[in-house]
Protein backbone atom coordinates (compact mmCIF):
# COMPACT_ATOMS: atom_id res chain seq x y z
CA UNK A 1 0.00 0.00 0.00
CA UNK A 2 1.40 3.39 -1.06
CA UNK A 3 -0.09 6.16 1.14
CA UNK A 4 -1.26 9.54 -0.11
CA UNK A 5 1.94 11.40 0.81
CA UNK A 6 4.02 9.05 -1.38
CA UNK A 7 2.19 9.46 -4.71
CA UNK A 8 0.85 12.32 -6.82
CA UNK A 9 -2.75 11.24 -7.52
CA UNK A 10 -5.41 13.80 -6.60
CA UNK A 11 -9.17 13.25 -6.61
CA UNK A 12 -9.63 16.52 -8.51
CA UNK A 13 -8.06 14.84 -11.57
CA UNK A 14 -10.53 11.92 -11.47
CA UNK A 15 -13.86 12.17 -13.29
CA UNK A 16 -16.97 12.77 -11.20
CA UNK A 17 -18.56 9.71 -12.79
CA UNK A 18 -15.79 7.40 -11.59
CA UNK A 19 -15.89 8.87 -8.09
CA UNK A 20 -19.69 8.41 -7.95
CA UNK A 21 -19.45 4.77 -9.10
CA UNK A 22 -16.84 3.94 -6.45
CA UNK A 23 -18.78 5.74 -3.70
CA UNK A 24 -22.06 4.02 -4.59
CA UNK A 25 -20.42 0.58 -4.66
CA UNK A 26 -18.87 1.22 -1.23
CA UNK A 27 -22.24 2.34 0.16
CA UNK A 28 -23.65 -0.99 -0.97
CA UNK A 29 -20.98 -2.92 0.93
CA UNK A 30 -18.57 -3.58 -1.93
CA UNK A 31 -14.93 -2.80 -2.55
CA UNK A 32 -14.22 -0.39 -5.40
CA UNK A 33 -10.97 0.93 -6.87
CA UNK A 34 -9.86 3.00 -9.80
CA UNK A 35 -7.69 0.69 -11.88
CA UNK A 36 -5.54 0.32 -14.96
CA UNK A 37 -4.52 3.00 -17.41
CA UNK A 38 -6.14 5.85 -15.49
CA UNK A 39 -4.04 5.14 -12.38
CA UNK A 40 -0.91 4.69 -14.50
CA UNK A 41 -1.43 7.94 -16.39
CA UNK A 42 -2.27 9.90 -13.23
CA UNK A 43 0.95 8.67 -11.61
CA UNK A 44 2.87 9.75 -14.74
CA UNK A 45 1.33 13.21 -14.55
CA UNK A 46 -1.09 12.74 -17.42
CA UNK A 47 -4.82 13.41 -17.80
CA UNK A 48 -6.73 10.18 -18.55
CA UNK A 49 -9.75 10.28 -20.84
CA UNK A 50 -11.21 6.99 -19.61
CA UNK A 51 -11.68 5.75 -16.06
CA UNK A 52 -12.19 2.08 -15.18
CA UNK A 53 -13.33 0.70 -11.84
CA UNK A 54 -12.66 -2.74 -10.35
CA UNK A 55 -14.91 -4.22 -7.67
CA UNK A 56 -15.78 -7.41 -5.83
CA UNK A 57 -19.42 -7.01 -6.93
CA UNK A 58 -20.54 -9.38 -9.69
CA UNK A 59 -21.78 -7.92 -12.99
CA UNK A 60 -25.37 -8.65 -11.93
CA UNK A 61 -24.86 -6.88 -8.61
CA UNK A 62 -23.34 -3.84 -10.32
CA UNK A 63 -26.19 -3.75 -12.82
CA UNK A 64 -28.73 -3.86 -9.98
CA UNK A 65 -27.09 -0.88 -8.23
CA UNK A 66 -26.89 1.38 -11.31
CA UNK A 67 -30.03 1.89 -13.30
CA UNK A 68 -28.15 3.44 -16.24
CA UNK A 69 -25.95 0.42 -16.83
CA UNK A 70 -25.74 -2.64 -19.04
CA UNK A 71 -23.75 -5.87 -19.00
CA UNK A 72 -21.68 -6.47 -22.12
CA UNK A 73 -19.22 -9.08 -23.34
CA UNK A 74 -19.05 -12.83 -23.31
CA UNK A 75 -15.37 -13.68 -23.04
CA UNK A 76 -15.03 -11.05 -20.27
CA UNK A 77 -18.35 -9.84 -18.84
CA UNK A 78 -18.19 -6.20 -17.76
CA UNK A 79 -20.66 -3.45 -16.92
CA UNK A 80 -20.91 -0.03 -18.57
CA UNK A 81 -22.33 2.62 -16.26
CA UNK A 82 -23.41 5.76 -18.08
CA UNK A 83 -23.35 9.31 -16.71
CA UNK A 84 -24.57 11.53 -19.53
CA UNK A 85 -21.97 11.12 -22.30
CA UNK A 86 -19.40 9.51 -20.01
CA UNK A 87 -19.20 5.72 -19.65
CA UNK A 88 -17.45 4.14 -16.67
CA UNK A 89 -16.34 0.56 -17.26
CA UNK A 90 -16.78 -1.62 -14.17
CA UNK A 91 -15.11 -5.05 -13.97
CA UNK A 92 -15.43 -7.71 -11.30
CA UNK A 93 -12.19 -8.90 -9.68
CA UNK A 94 -11.03 -11.88 -11.70
CA UNK A 95 -9.64 -15.03 -10.12
CA UNK A 96 -7.37 -17.75 -11.46
CA UNK A 97 -9.09 -19.52 -14.35
CA UNK A 98 -7.90 -22.93 -13.12
CA UNK A 99 -9.43 -22.45 -9.66
CA UNK A 100 -12.74 -23.85 -8.51
CA UNK A 101 -15.61 -21.56 -9.53
CA UNK A 102 -17.39 -19.73 -6.73
CA UNK A 103 -20.96 -20.50 -7.72
CA UNK A 104 -22.31 -18.61 -4.71
CA UNK A 105 -21.45 -15.36 -6.54
CA UNK A 106 -23.36 -16.12 -9.72
CA UNK A 107 -22.07 -17.60 -12.96
CA UNK A 108 -18.31 -18.02 -12.74
CA UNK A 109 -16.60 -20.00 -15.44
CA UNK A 110 -13.61 -20.20 -17.76
CA UNK A 111 -12.70 -22.19 -20.83
CA UNK A 112 -9.41 -22.65 -22.66
CA UNK A 113 -8.48 -24.10 -26.03
CA UNK A 114 -6.05 -27.00 -26.32
CA UNK A 115 -3.27 -24.46 -27.03
CA UNK A 116 -3.99 -22.53 -23.82
CA UNK A 117 -5.98 -19.71 -25.46
CA UNK A 118 -8.61 -18.31 -23.11
CA UNK A 119 -11.99 -18.58 -24.82
CA UNK A 120 -14.06 -17.56 -21.79
CA UNK A 121 -12.82 -16.09 -18.52
CA UNK A 122 -15.51 -15.15 -16.04
CA UNK A 123 -13.93 -16.48 -12.86
CA UNK A 124 -14.34 -14.06 -9.97
CA UNK A 125 -11.70 -13.55 -7.29
CA UNK A 126 -10.05 -11.13 -4.87
CA UNK A 127 -8.18 -7.87 -5.37
CA UNK A 128 -4.84 -9.69 -5.11
CA UNK A 129 -5.92 -12.34 -7.67
CA UNK A 130 -7.26 -9.65 -9.98
CA UNK A 131 -3.93 -7.81 -9.94
CA UNK A 132 -2.03 -10.96 -10.91
CA UNK A 133 -4.55 -11.72 -13.69
CA UNK A 134 -3.96 -8.38 -15.46
CA UNK A 135 -1.58 -8.22 -18.38
CA UNK A 136 1.09 -5.58 -17.65
CA UNK A 137 2.50 -4.53 -14.30
CA UNK A 138 2.05 -0.81 -15.07
CA UNK A 139 -1.65 -1.49 -15.74
CA UNK A 140 -2.23 -3.35 -12.46
CA UNK A 141 -2.24 -0.46 -9.98
CA UNK A 142 -5.34 0.34 -7.90
CA UNK A 143 -6.39 3.64 -6.34
CA UNK A 144 -8.74 3.73 -3.36
CA UNK A 145 -10.69 7.01 -3.32
CA UNK A 146 -11.75 6.30 0.30
CA UNK A 147 -8.28 6.32 1.89
CA UNK A 148 -6.35 7.89 -1.07
CA UNK A 149 -3.89 4.96 -1.18
CA UNK A 150 -2.45 3.14 -4.22
CA UNK A 151 -2.23 -0.66 -4.07
CA UNK A 152 0.57 -2.40 -5.97
CA UNK A 153 0.76 -6.21 -5.91
CA UNK A 154 3.01 -6.76 -8.97
CA UNK A 155 5.87 -4.16 -8.72
CA UNK A 156 4.08 -1.84 -11.15
CA UNK A 157 5.48 1.30 -9.51
CA UNK A 158 8.98 -0.13 -9.75
CA UNK A 159 8.55 -0.83 -13.46
CA UNK A 160 7.23 2.68 -14.06
CA UNK A 161 10.34 4.11 -12.42
CA UNK A 162 12.42 1.81 -14.63
CA UNK A 163 10.33 2.88 -17.64
CA UNK A 164 9.80 -0.78 -18.46
CA UNK A 165 6.85 -2.70 -19.95
CA UNK A 166 6.68 -6.07 -18.20
CA UNK A 167 4.11 -8.86 -18.54
CA UNK A 168 2.74 -10.24 -15.26
CA UNK A 169 3.67 -13.87 -14.59
CA UNK A 170 5.31 -16.25 -17.06
CA UNK A 171 5.32 -14.33 -20.38
CA UNK A 172 4.93 -17.43 -22.55
CA UNK A 173 1.95 -18.71 -20.54
CA UNK A 174 0.28 -15.29 -20.60
CA UNK A 175 0.84 -14.89 -24.37
CA UNK A 176 -0.63 -18.34 -24.99
CA UNK A 177 -3.71 -17.37 -22.95
CA UNK A 178 -4.20 -14.34 -25.19
CA UNK A 179 -1.73 -13.70 -28.05
CA UNK A 180 -3.06 -10.15 -28.48
CA UNK A 181 -1.10 -9.30 -25.33
CA UNK A 182 2.02 -9.21 -27.52
CA UNK A 183 0.48 -6.39 -29.54
CA UNK A 184 -0.44 -4.64 -26.30
CA UNK A 185 3.17 -4.87 -25.13
CA UNK A 186 4.29 -3.16 -28.33
CA UNK A 187 1.51 -0.57 -28.10
CA UNK A 188 2.25 0.45 -24.53
CA UNK A 189 5.99 0.51 -25.10
CA UNK A 190 5.31 2.96 -27.93
CA UNK A 191 2.72 5.00 -26.04
CA UNK A 192 4.73 5.38 -22.84
CA UNK A 193 8.13 5.44 -24.59
CA UNK A 194 9.24 2.58 -22.33
CA UNK A 195 11.51 -0.35 -23.13
CA UNK A 196 10.22 -3.94 -23.13
CA UNK A 197 11.49 -6.00 -20.19
CA UNK A 198 13.98 -8.69 -21.27
CA UNK A 199 11.97 -11.85 -20.42
CA UNK A 200 8.82 -10.35 -21.91
CA UNK A 201 10.68 -9.51 -25.13
CA UNK A 202 12.32 -12.96 -25.31
CA UNK A 203 8.95 -14.75 -25.21
CA UNK A 204 7.48 -12.81 -28.16
CA UNK A 205 9.28 -14.65 -31.00
CA UNK A 206 8.34 -18.00 -29.42
CA UNK A 207 4.64 -17.10 -29.32
CA UNK A 208 4.12 -14.64 -32.20
CA UNK A 209 2.74 -17.36 -34.51
CA UNK A 210 -0.26 -17.70 -32.17
CA UNK A 211 -1.58 -14.41 -33.54
CA UNK A 212 -2.74 -16.41 -36.56
CA UNK A 213 -5.41 -17.94 -34.30
CA UNK A 214 -6.96 -14.56 -33.49
CA UNK A 215 -10.14 -13.73 -35.46
CA UNK A 216 -9.63 -11.17 -38.23
CA UNK A 217 -12.27 -8.87 -36.72
CA UNK A 218 -10.43 -8.69 -33.40
CA UNK A 219 -7.11 -8.01 -35.15
CA UNK A 220 -8.72 -5.11 -37.02
CA UNK A 221 -9.85 -3.65 -33.68
CA UNK A 222 -6.27 -3.98 -32.43
CA UNK A 223 -5.00 -2.29 -35.61
CA UNK A 224 -7.17 0.74 -34.79
CA UNK A 225 -5.75 0.91 -31.26
CA UNK A 226 -2.19 0.52 -32.52
CA UNK A 227 -2.24 3.19 -35.20
CA UNK A 228 -5.05 5.63 -34.35
CA UNK A 229 -4.04 6.77 -30.87
CA UNK A 230 -1.39 9.39 -31.62
CA UNK A 231 1.82 7.33 -31.52
CA UNK A 232 1.60 5.36 -34.76
CA UNK A 233 5.20 6.02 -35.83
CA UNK A 234 6.65 4.64 -32.59
CA UNK A 235 4.21 1.72 -32.72
CA UNK A 236 5.44 0.82 -36.20
CA UNK A 237 9.01 0.76 -34.86
CA UNK A 238 8.00 -1.58 -32.03
CA UNK A 239 6.12 -3.94 -34.34
CA UNK A 240 9.10 -4.14 -36.68
CA UNK A 241 11.56 -4.57 -33.83
CA UNK A 242 9.62 -7.50 -32.37
CA UNK A 243 8.70 -8.96 -35.78
CA UNK A 244 4.96 -8.60 -35.19
CA UNK A 245 3.94 -6.48 -38.19
CA UNK A 246 3.97 -9.53 -40.47
CA UNK A 247 1.05 -11.03 -38.54
CA UNK A 248 -1.03 -7.97 -39.45
CA UNK A 249 0.38 -7.06 -42.87
CA UNK A 250 2.57 -9.95 -44.09
CA UNK A 251 3.26 -8.66 -47.62
CA UNK A 252 3.77 -5.07 -46.45
CA UNK A 253 6.21 -6.23 -43.79
CA UNK A 254 8.37 -7.83 -46.49
CA UNK A 255 8.28 -4.73 -48.73
CA UNK A 256 9.04 -2.34 -45.86
CA UNK A 257 12.06 -4.36 -44.78
CA UNK A 258 13.39 -4.73 -48.34
CA UNK A 259 12.83 -1.21 -49.69
CA UNK A 260 13.82 2.02 -47.93
CA UNK A 261 11.40 4.07 -50.08
CA UNK A 262 8.47 1.88 -49.01
CA UNK A 263 9.50 2.18 -45.39
CA UNK A 264 9.89 5.95 -45.75
CA UNK A 265 6.35 6.27 -47.14
CA UNK A 266 4.77 4.25 -44.33
CA UNK A 267 6.75 6.12 -41.66
CA UNK A 268 5.76 9.46 -43.21
CA UNK A 269 2.08 8.43 -43.17
CA UNK A 270 2.33 7.43 -39.50
CA UNK A 271 4.08 10.70 -38.65
CA UNK A 272 1.42 12.71 -40.51
CA UNK A 273 -1.38 10.86 -38.70
CA UNK A 274 0.21 11.49 -35.30
CA UNK A 275 0.51 15.19 -36.11
CA UNK A 276 -3.14 15.42 -37.16
CA UNK A 277 -4.18 13.86 -33.85
CA UNK A 278 -2.02 16.36 -31.95
CA UNK A 279 -3.65 19.16 -33.96
CA UNK A 280 -7.11 17.74 -33.14
CA UNK A 281 -7.82 17.08 -36.82
CA UNK A 282 -9.85 14.10 -38.05
CA UNK A 283 -8.11 10.95 -39.29
CA UNK A 284 -9.39 7.93 -41.17
CA UNK A 285 -8.12 4.36 -41.00
CA UNK A 286 -8.52 4.24 -44.80
CA UNK A 287 -5.53 6.58 -45.26
CA UNK A 288 -3.35 4.55 -42.89
CA UNK A 289 -4.33 1.31 -44.59
CA UNK A 290 -3.70 2.85 -48.02
CA UNK A 291 -0.17 3.74 -46.93
CA UNK A 292 0.58 0.38 -45.31
CA UNK A 293 -0.60 -1.58 -48.35
CA UNK A 294 0.65 0.80 -51.08
CA UNK A 295 4.10 -0.85 -51.45
CA UNK A 296 2.37 -4.16 -52.24
CA UNK A 297 -0.19 -2.58 -54.59
CA UNK A 298 2.48 -0.57 -56.43
CA UNK A 299 4.73 -3.60 -56.98
CA UNK A 300 1.86 -5.77 -58.22
CA UNK A 301 0.58 -3.01 -60.53
CA UNK A 302 4.09 -2.75 -62.03
CA UNK A 303 4.08 -6.50 -62.70
CA UNK A 304 0.66 -6.30 -64.37
CA UNK A 305 1.77 -3.37 -66.54
CA UNK A 306 4.85 -5.33 -67.60
CA UNK A 307 2.48 -8.11 -68.62
CA UNK A 308 0.68 -5.70 -70.91
CA UNK A 309 -2.24 -4.37 -68.84
CA UNK A 310 -3.08 -0.65 -69.31
CA UNK A 311 -1.94 1.42 -66.29
CA UNK A 312 -5.41 2.04 -64.82
CA UNK A 313 -6.49 -1.55 -65.37
CA UNK A 314 -3.29 -2.77 -63.73
CA UNK A 315 -3.84 -0.52 -60.72
CA UNK A 316 -7.48 -1.56 -60.40
CA UNK A 317 -6.67 -5.28 -60.56
CA UNK A 318 -3.72 -4.92 -58.17
CA UNK A 319 -5.92 -3.08 -55.66
CA UNK A 320 -8.56 -5.81 -55.83
CA UNK A 321 -6.04 -8.59 -55.27
CA UNK A 322 -4.23 -6.87 -52.40
CA UNK A 323 -7.44 -5.99 -50.58
CA UNK A 324 -8.80 -9.53 -51.04
CA UNK A 325 -5.62 -10.88 -49.45
CA UNK A 326 -5.50 -8.29 -46.65
CA UNK A 327 -9.04 -8.91 -45.41
CA UNK A 328 -8.12 -12.53 -44.71
CA UNK A 329 -5.89 -11.28 -41.89
CA UNK A 330 -7.69 -8.07 -40.92
CA UNK A 331 -11.45 -7.80 -41.33
CA UNK A 332 -11.25 -4.38 -43.01
CA UNK A 333 -14.79 -2.98 -43.46
CA UNK A 334 -15.88 -1.99 -46.94
CA UNK A 335 -16.32 1.61 -45.82
CA UNK A 336 -12.51 1.73 -45.66
CA UNK A 337 -11.57 -0.51 -48.60
CA UNK A 338 -13.47 1.68 -51.07
CA UNK A 339 -11.63 4.93 -50.17
CA UNK A 340 -8.31 3.03 -50.14
CA UNK A 341 -8.86 1.85 -53.70
CA UNK A 342 -9.90 5.34 -54.83
CA UNK A 343 -6.80 6.93 -53.26
CA UNK A 344 -4.57 4.43 -55.08
CA UNK A 345 -6.28 4.81 -58.46
CA UNK A 346 -6.31 8.60 -58.08
CA UNK A 347 -2.49 8.56 -58.04
CA UNK A 348 -2.42 7.83 -61.77
CA UNK A 349 -4.88 10.61 -62.49
CA UNK A 350 -2.84 13.09 -60.45
CA UNK A 351 0.36 12.16 -62.24
CA UNK A 352 -1.13 13.62 -65.41
CA UNK A 353 -0.48 17.06 -63.97
CA UNK A 354 -1.12 18.92 -67.23
CA UNK A 355 -4.43 17.23 -67.87
CA UNK A 356 -7.31 19.23 -69.30
CA UNK A 357 -9.42 17.80 -66.48
CA UNK A 358 -7.24 19.21 -63.68
CA UNK A 359 -10.00 21.44 -62.31
CA UNK A 360 -12.46 18.56 -62.30
CA UNK A 361 -9.99 16.44 -60.33
CA UNK A 362 -9.54 19.29 -57.88
CA UNK A 363 -13.26 19.18 -57.11
CA UNK A 364 -13.38 15.42 -56.57
CA UNK A 365 -14.20 14.28 -53.03
CA UNK A 366 -11.04 12.11 -52.93
CA UNK A 367 -8.70 14.84 -54.19
CA UNK A 368 -7.43 16.04 -50.82
CA UNK A 369 -6.61 12.58 -49.46
CA UNK A 370 -5.04 11.53 -52.78
CA UNK A 371 -3.03 14.78 -52.98
CA UNK A 372 -1.72 14.32 -49.41
CA UNK A 373 -0.83 10.74 -50.30
CA UNK A 374 1.03 11.91 -53.42
CA UNK A 375 3.10 14.35 -51.33
CA UNK A 376 4.01 11.56 -48.91
CA UNK A 377 5.14 9.39 -51.81
CA UNK A 378 7.38 12.18 -53.08
CA UNK A 379 8.67 12.85 -49.56
CA UNK A 380 9.64 9.16 -49.30
CA UNK A 381 11.61 9.37 -52.54
CA UNK A 382 9.17 7.91 -55.09
CA UNK A 383 9.54 9.22 -58.64
CA UNK A 384 6.32 10.99 -59.69
CA UNK A 385 7.65 13.61 -62.09
CA UNK A 386 7.34 16.25 -59.36
CA UNK A 387 3.61 16.62 -60.03
CA UNK A 388 3.08 17.44 -56.37
CA UNK A 389 4.43 20.95 -57.01
CA UNK A 390 1.99 21.36 -59.94
CA UNK A 391 -1.01 20.46 -57.77
CA UNK A 392 0.19 22.60 -54.87
CA UNK A 393 0.42 25.66 -57.15
CA UNK A 394 -2.73 24.81 -59.10
CA UNK A 395 -4.84 24.94 -55.93
CA UNK A 396 -3.67 28.49 -55.20
CA UNK A 397 -4.81 29.96 -58.53
CA UNK A 398 -7.59 32.56 -57.99
CA UNK A 399 -9.98 30.81 -60.37
CA UNK A 400 -9.64 27.60 -58.35
CA UNK A 401 -10.60 29.09 -55.01
CA UNK A 402 -13.91 28.00 -53.45
CA UNK A 403 -14.80 25.58 -56.22
CA UNK A 404 -17.92 23.52 -55.46
CA UNK A 405 -17.25 19.90 -54.58
CA UNK A 406 -18.32 17.53 -57.33
CA UNK A 407 -17.76 13.89 -58.02
CA UNK A 408 -17.56 12.10 -61.31
CA UNK A 409 -18.89 9.00 -59.56
CA UNK A 410 -22.01 8.28 -57.59
CA UNK A 411 -21.51 9.31 -53.94
CA UNK A 412 -21.50 6.53 -51.39
CA UNK A 413 -23.50 6.33 -48.18
CA UNK A 414 -20.47 6.50 -45.88
CA UNK A 415 -20.14 2.72 -45.90
CA UNK A 416 -18.84 2.48 -49.45
CA UNK A 417 -22.24 1.52 -50.89
CA UNK A 418 -23.43 3.19 -54.07
CA UNK A 419 -27.13 4.03 -54.15
CA UNK A 420 -29.08 2.61 -57.04
CA UNK A 421 -30.10 5.07 -59.69
CA UNK A 422 -33.83 5.29 -60.06
CA UNK A 423 -35.11 4.97 -63.55
CA UNK A 424 -37.37 7.84 -64.56
CA UNK A 425 -40.98 6.81 -64.67
CA UNK A 426 -42.41 6.61 -68.14
CA UNK A 427 -45.35 8.87 -68.63
CA UNK A 428 -48.39 7.30 -70.10
CA UNK A 429 -49.51 8.90 -73.32
CA UNK A 430 -52.51 11.15 -72.86
CA UNK A 431 -55.74 9.58 -74.04
CA UNK A 432 -57.96 11.59 -76.34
Amino acid sequence: MIPRDQHCISRKNISDGALKVMAQLRRNGHQAYLVGGAVRDLLLGGHPKDFDVATDATPEEVHAIFRSSRIIGRRFRIVHVRFGREVIEVTTFRGHHDSEPDTSRGKSQSHQSDQGLLLRDNVFGTLEEDAVRRDLTVNALYYDAANFAVYDHVHGMQDMLRRSVCIIGDPEVRFREDPVRMLRVARFAAKLEFTVEAETAAAIPRCAHLLREIPAARLFDEFLKLFSSGYAERTLEQLLEHDLLRYLFPDSDYEIRQDSVSRGLVEAAMRSTDQRIRDDKPITPAFLLAALLWPVVDRLADQLRDRGDPPMTAMHNAAQQVIASAVQTLAIPRRFTMPMREIWEFQLRLQRGNSRKARELLQNRRFRAAYDFLLLREQAGEETGDVGAFWTEFQTLPENQNLPMIDSEEPDDGAGNRPRRRRPRKRRPATS
